[in-house]
C-alpha cells in the first residue's frame, strides 16, 4: 500500500538536503581549430623566412590571414657534435635544429620539401601544426633529388615541433630532423626584447661521449633510451663561447625551447633566472614564477623572463647529469650596470663548468694530429690542461696545489710521478682511503673518471707530469688502454 507525504515533511526533507554547489564557470577558451578559420587568404602569396638557431624570424606583423609558401630542403652532411667528433647528421635546411618557420593563424601554407640529390634515404616532415592524418607525412614523402608540395591551413596558434617520419621514424628524428613551427595568434605575441630558438636532442653514437672521429649512429643505443649525447641546438659548441645567446639588463627575453627527443623528456632551467612566463607545451595558457618547466619529446614550451643582472647565466637539462656529463649546457651572456642590491658575486665560476666554457681548438688538433700519427707532446699538454679544468681541477686547484690536509698535491708529487701506469690506474678507477704524498697524509676520496676516453685521459695526464714543476714523459692512449683493459670493476660501473 503507498503512502502519502504530507507537504508539510516533504517541506522538511527538501530544508535538509545540502544546496548544491553552482556550477564552476566555463574557462575562457580560444575555440581551438573551430575558431581558427580566419578566412581565404588576403593579398599576394608571402615567402616564409626561415631562420637557423638560435635566431628567430620576426613577427609576422599582419592582420588578416595570408598564403605563405615554405621551401625547407633536406640535407645530409657531416658536422661536429663535440670537439674532434663528427656525425652524420640528417638535417631541415642543413642545420640541427631544423629551421624555425613562423607563420599566423589562419594562414594557409603552401609547403614545398625538397630532397638533396646528395641524400642516400627518402624523408618526409610530419608538422605538429598541421590539421590532418599524419601532419603531412604522407603527402610529403621525398625521395633523394625530388621535391613534394602540400597546403594546409594553420587552425591553432601554438608552437608546435615539426620532425620527419619516414620508417624508422626514431631514426630519422634521432640523426636531428626535427625543428619549431610558431603559430601567433591572430594580434600576434605580446612584444619582448628578445627572441631566440633552442630545441634540445638526444644523439645515440657507438663510441662513448666525446670519443673521437666519425661516430655512427647506434640502433639498439636508441632502442634502450640510453643517450651519448644530450644537447641544444646539435652540438656541444652550439651555445657557449662566442655561440652564446645575448642580452642586456632590463630586458625581456623569450625562449622558445622545443625538444626533439626522440626520447628523453627535457627538464628545462637558466640558472640564476627565475621564468615570468611559461607558456607550458606551446600552448595559449601560462604559468608564472617557474623555476623549471618540463618539456615532452615532441612538445615545446615558450619561456619569458626579465633580465636584473648582468653575467653568464647557463641553460640546461635539470636532469643534470645530461648537462655535465653528456653536453645539455648553453649560455646567456648578459651586459650592463651592476645590480648589487639585487645580486653580489663573482662571474661564471670556470672551475664549476670547466672545459664547457670554451670549446677548445687545441682538443680537435690533439684529435687530427692523433689520427694522423703525429701527435706531440706539447700538443697533449695544451689539450689536456683544458680537460684537466673539466674534471681534476674542483680538488687540485689550478696550480695543481691540492687542498691541504684534505685533497693531496699534483704539483711535485712523488706519488704522481714514481708510477705512470699506477697514476692512470688511480685516474681510471679512483683512489679511495690514505695515501702519502711528499711525505703527508691524505685520506680521502676520488671518483674514478672511467668516463673519460682513452685519449682524454692520456692527456690530462700527460699535462699534469709536465706541469708546476714537474717533468715527465708522455702517457699515450695506448698505455691508458692497457690499465684499463686489465682493471677490474664491479658490474654496472663505467668502462
Amino acid at each position: 500500500m503507498s503512502r502519502l507525504i504530507s507537504p508539510v515533511l516533504m517541506l522538511a526533507v527538501f530544508a535538509c538536503a545540502p544546496a548544491e554547489a553552482p556550477a564552476p564557470p566555463a574557462p575562457e577558451t580560444t575555440g581551438g581549430s573551430a575558431a581558427g578559420d580566419l578566412g581565404p587568404p588576403q593579398g599576394e602569396p608571402i615567402h616564409a623566412v626561415l631562420t637557423h638557431a638560435p635566431e628567430v624570424p620576426p613577427p609576422t606583423g599582419r592582420s588578416a590571414p595570408a598564403k605563405v609558401i615554405v621551401e625547407l630542403e633536406v640535407e645530409e652532411k657531416v658536422m661536429p657534435i663535440s670537439e674532434g667528433v663528427d656525425y652524420t647528421f640528417w638535417t631541415f635546411g642543413g642545420e640541427v635544429p631544423g629551421s624555425f618557420i613562423r607563420i599566423r593563424q589562419g594562414d594557409t601554407v603552401e609547403f614545398h620539401l625538397q630532397n638533396h640529390p646528395d641524400s642516400k634515404m627518402p624523408h618526409n616532415i610530419d608538422l605538429h601544426a598541421v590539421t590532418g592524418p599524419g601532419g603531412g607525412a604522407a603527402s610529403s614523402f621525398t625521395a633523394p633529388g625530388h621535391e613534394s608540395q602540400f597546403t594546409f591551413k594553420a587552425l591553432n596558434e601554438g608552437l608546435y615541433v615539426y620532425h620527419c617520419a619516414t620508417a624508422p621514424v626514431g631514426m630519422h628524428i634521432a640523426n636531428g630532423m626535427y625543428g619549431l613551427i610558431l603559430v601567433e595568434p591572430p594580434e600576434g605575441l605580446p612584444p619582448v626584447d628578445r627572441e631566440y630558438y633552442v630545441m634540445q636532442g638526444d644523439f645515440y653514437t657507438v663510441g662513448k661521449y666525446r670519443e673521437k672521429g666519425l661516430q655512427p649512429f647506434d640502433m639498439q643505443k636508441a632502442i634502450e633510451e640510453n643517450a651519448t649525447y644530450v644537447l641544444f641546438n646539435g652540438s656541444e659548441g652550439a651555445l657557449v663561447g662566442d655561440n652564446a645567446i645575448t642580452a642586456e639588463v632590463g630586458e625581456t627575453v623569450r625562449l622558445y625551447v622545443g625538444n626533439g627527443g626522440p626520447n628523453l623528456v627535457s627538464s628545462f632551467h637558466v640558472i640564476g633566472e627565475i621564468f615570468d612566463k611559461v607558456y607550458y607545451e606551446g600552448g595559449t595558457r601560462f604559468q608564472e614564477n617557474v623555476q623549471t618547466t618540463l618539456i615532452p619529446a615532441g612538445g615545446a614550451a615558450m619561456v619569458e623572463f626579465y633580465v636584473e643582472a648582468p653575467g653568464t647565466y647557463i641553460l640546461v637539462d635539470h636532469s643534470i647529469f645530461r648537462a655535465f656529463n653528456k653536453g645539455a649546457l648553453g649560455m646567456m651572456k648578459v651586459e650592463g650596470d651592476d645590480a648589487l642590491d639585487i645580486y653580489s658575486g663573482k662571474e661564471v665560476d670556470s672551475v664549476y663548468l670547466a672545459d664547457k666554457v670554451e670549446p677548445s681548438a687545441p682538443i680537435g688538433e690533439a684529435t687530427a694530429a692523433a689520427a694522423k700519427g703525429a701527435l706531440t707532446k706539447a700538443q697533449q699538454v695544451e689539450a689536456g690542461g683544458i680537460l684537466f679544468k673539466g674534471t681534476c681541477s674542483t680538488c687540485h686547484q689550478d696550480s695543481g696545489a691540492g687542498v691541504k690536509g684534505v685533497f693531496p698535491p699534483l704539483a711535485g708529487s712523488d706519488y704522481l710521478m714514481a708510477d705512470k701506469a699506477r697514476a692512470i690506474g688511480v685516474v681510471i678507477n679512483g683512489l679511495n682511503g690514505p695515501v702519502t704524498v711528499n711525505g703527508e697524509e691524505y685520506n680521502s676520496v676520488m671518483p674514478p673518471m672511467s668516463q673519460l676516453n682513452d685519449d682524454e685521459v692520456a692527456n690530462i695526464l700527460t699535462y699534469v707530469r709536465n706541469s708546476w714543476g714537474n717533468e715527465g714523459d708522455a702517457v699515450s692512449a695506448e698505455e691508458v688502454a692497457k690499465v684499463r683493459a686489465t682493471s677490474e670493476r664491479p658490474a654496472g660501473a663505467a668502462h
